[in-house]
């Protein structure tokens, strides 16, 4: 089985949507997408600079949008997609992808969730770091006793952290010993409890939509659990902003279910970074440019 992946928020880099909209069509669709969430994201994902598209409100629409055209890519080149998860805002990709919500549906439901993370994240001046290294549970005591919060389970040796600014300094200074802390480009604490005010505009937004059930295989952040119910998913993703992400269980999922290969979509690296630590002998796939998608086709085909 090949599990089809989506990666969050940090991924994007400038100019990586460049080669995916040199094709008129991919343009255009994203030029309609565009439009109909009063955000430029043809511009955000050709010339914006690094701070720019660092932005929560900007950096979250733009890699689902990413997803969302390598998804398109893939099925134009045959590709069956039968089981898809997200990492964090990779949830909305991966929903859209497995049919509970469309397209349009899903880049709405991001742009909202984007800036009501954002105003949570200027209330308080917040970041996240990732500590490599390390036992699990020392890991989250050191960092507790900080004021810090486990936000990512990653796997692989992996947690990434999240709280005040003065904390995460507190963390670069004295780490625990045998790990090591680098800081990540990102504007808040997400999956913790500073973005409870999230959660609460989430639900309400969410109530406008009716969720399909998924058509594929889709699992969650919440537990690594596969969902069969598209308004049960939906709900986990508006609680997922402020709950922890479980990447580390995802991928014990993937591997009872029997992962023969992992592809990620755009803007791809991080995911599969984490497979060749977590899912080790697993072959994947990083589709970064559309140069990528011949590897992908390859990969299924002798799935």
């Amino acid at each position: 089985m090949i599990v089809f992946v989506a990666p969050g928020q940090g991924s994007q880099t400038p100019g990586f949507l460049e080669p995916w909209i040199a094709d008129p069509a991919a343009r255009e669709v994203v030029a309609g997408w565009s439009s109909a969430i009063g955000i430029d994201l043809i511009t955000h994902g050709t010339v914006s600079d690094a701070d720019t598209i660092r932005d929560t409100a900007i950096a979250q629409p733009l890699i689902v949008a990413a997803g969302l055209l390598t998804a398109r890519a893939l099925r134009a080149e045959g590709v069956e997609i039968g089981a898809v998860a997200g990492h964090s805002v990779g949830e909305i990709t991966a929903a859209a992808v497995a049919g509970v919500l469309t397209e349009e549906e899903a880049l709405a439901f991001v742009r909202t969730r984007a800036l009501a993370m954002a105003d949570a994240a200027a209330a308080v001046p917040t970041g996240m770091s990732a500590v490599l290294g390390g036992e699990p549970d020392a890991v989250v005591e050191h960092i507790t006793a900080l004021g810090l919060e486990p936000a990512n389970y990653n796997g692989g040796g992996q947690i990434v952290v999240a709280g005040e600014l003065d904390a995460l300094a507190k963390l670069s200074e004295e780490p625990l010993r045998g790990t090591r802390v680098i800081p990540l480009q990102v504007a808040g604490a997400f999956h913790t409890r500073f973005m409870a005010p999230a959660r609460k505009t989430l639900r309400a937004a969410a109530s406008d939509y009716s969720p399909a059930d998924p058509a594929i295989t889709l699992w969650t952040n919440k537990d690594g659990s596969a969902v069969a119910s598209g308004s049960a998913f939906l709900d986990l993703v508006v609680g997922q902003v402020a709950s922890p992400v479980r990447w580390d269980l995802d991928m014990e999922a993937f591997a009872a279910a029997g992962v023969s290969g992992i592809i990620e979509f755009a803007p791809a690296g991080a995911l599969v970074g984490l497979a060749k630590r977590g899912l080790k002998g697993v072959p994947a796939v990083a589709i970064k440019t559309p140069d990528d998608l011949a590897a992908a086709v390859e990969l299924t085909a002798g799935a």
